[in-house]
């Protein structure tokens, strides 16, 4: 019993901060899992499918503010998923200590830069000009790059990407926060469904717990995208670079 209702609060904690900031959340749902009983594999592979009808949500919100660029979108999940599928297949020969250590060291720096050099200026964000082209020219090769790395990532540690994508978007590819939280949440909906079928198949996924942190997650997921839109930019990025820094800080702790 205390299980269950522990998974129903990491629901309601990561669906929040997953709509807030641009996440599916299951990166921070596995330790959260684990601190409260759940088996390994469980933890690792029960919150990726919970996380998917949020995070549609979510990204539904954004969607309708104009916030998604539908380019980096396609492009993300083109060369995400293949990546994805290998990644998930690769849990079975590979161990996840050292990826742990490089994960949680690029998103402590990210966080750090959020901090130390910041980009928005002091806007709501609400608008984005879509005649205004924010990327770098060559930033399909890029985007290419991110997608395969973060798709492995996401298929080895059984998460959707969102805490590495957004910040990739936002740094590597130049976009304004907003936008790569948008992007962020409609590529890991797509990026979850792969490694979902998979871990499914190899039996590391319990649909109790499951549906527990879906049913906590999908209400406060869209409430976190509405607080991040009506936000001002410049503030978003600084409480973004906060959690990025405790979260990067979480993962090596937790090693």
């Amino acid at each position: 019993m205390f299980q269950h209702v522990g998974a129903f609060a990491i629901g309601i904690v990561i669906g929040f901060l997953g709509g807030l900031f641009g996440k599916g959340g299951s990166a921070v749902a596995t330790p959260l899992l684990s601190l409260i009983g759940i088996p390994g594999f469980i933890a690792v592979a029960a919150p990726l499918p919970a996380t998917v009808p949020g995070t549609f949500i979510a990204s539904a919100a954004y969607w309708r503010s104009s916030l998604i660029d539908w380019q980096i979108v396609r492009w993300s999940i083109v060369t995400g998923i293949p990546a994805t599928i290998i990644g998930s297949y690769l849990t079975e020969f590979t161990g996840a200590t050292p990826l742990l250590v490089v994960t949680g060291l690029m998103v402590l720096g990210f966080g750090l830069s959020f901090l130390l050099s910041p980009r928005e200026q002091k806007s709501d964000g609400l608008t984005i000009d879509p005649s205004v082209d924010t990327r770098p020219t060559n930033w399909r090769t890029r985007l290419v790059l991110v997608a395969i790395g973060v798709g492995l990532i996401s298929g080895l540690l059984a998460n959707s990407g969102g805490f590495l994508l957004a910040p990739s978007y936002a740094r590597i590819l130049r976009q304004p926060i907003k936008k790569a939280f948008a992007c962020s949440l409609a590529v890991s909906v797509v990026l979850a469904l792969p490694g979902t079928i998979v871990h499914a198949y190899l039996g590391h996924i319990s649909w109790t717990i499951t549906g527990l942190i879906a049913l906590g997650s999908v209400p406060f997921s869209y409430l976190g995208a509405k607080v991040a839109i009506r936000s001002k930019a410049g503030n978003l990025e600084r409480w973004y670079g906060v959690a990025l820094t405790l979260l990067g800080a979480f993962f090596l702790v937790q090693l």
